[in-house]
């Protein structure tokens, strides 16, 4: 029984550091990312790439140990629960991925286009950084007050890129030359939201694996 508890223990140690691996190269994404548009870096997207090779890589062996975890193992309580947080965090890492190289791609198209005010894009993608980070950071260590803090701040994102939209809309109606920037803007933006919105995520999954509550789709924040 100590040999089957250890062995467990051990793979679901690997387990979480193949996930905090795959979350940092994810935050290095995003911080490459936008570091291109904002500094006008075309050789940046080599390292997004790279990295994007590297986090598809890691979301197939995510889930195949998982599935191994679950196959050898039959987990119960909270052992289950990690598992089938890391499962969905896997995938939320993964799209996180996407929407960093959605944004260098729209980035380096905007490269040769005149700059434009970028409205509160710096700051949203600072605080999409910061809450995938904490969100792992309360993954880690199981801390359900960092995670409801992580999902609190999903609405300071949705304000920021609402006002956002609405500073770049404003632009576009003065000034029709600026219409295409003004969409490739846009869209960096809810490249930006939605990233936030997986970090919620992965906050969701931290307060289910640690509590067994469900608090998605409004079940409510745990105090």
């Amino acid at each position: 029984m100590a040999t089957m508890k250890r062995h467990i223990d051990e793979d679901l140690q690997g387990l979480r550091e193949a996930l905090l691996t795959m979350g940092a190269l994810c935050e290095e994404m995003i911080h490459l990312a936008v570091k291109l548009l904002l500094e006008n870096d075309a050789t940046l997207m080599t390292k997004v790439q790279a990295s994007e090779d590297r986090v598809n890589k890691l979301h197939i062996e995510i889930d195949e140990r998982c599935l191994r975890t679950l196959a050898l193992h039959q987990p119960a309580a909270i052992d289950l629960r990690f598992v089938a947080a890391a499962i969905k965090i896997n995938s939320d890492l993964e799209r996180i991925g996407d929407q960093a190289v959605n944004i260098a791609e729209t980035s380096l198209y905007l490269l040769k286009q005149p700059p434009m005010r970028l409205g509160d894009i710096p700051r949203m993608a600072e605080l999409a950084s910061q809450m995938l980070k904490d969100a792992l950071d309360a993954f880690t260590r199981g801390d359900v007050a960092l995670a409801n803090d992580v999902i609190r701040r999903d609405d300071e994102e949705d304000r920021l890129k609402s006002q956002t939209f609405n500073t770049l809309v404003a632009l576009m109606q003065s000034d029709s030359s600026t219409i295409q920037r003004g969409m490739d803007h846009i869209l960096i933006s809810r490249n930006l939201e939605r990233i936030a919105d997986h970090a919620t995520n992965v906050a969701e999954d931290v307060v289910f694996m640690v509590l067994g509550k469900d608090i998605r789709h409004g079940g409510g924040v745990e105090a």
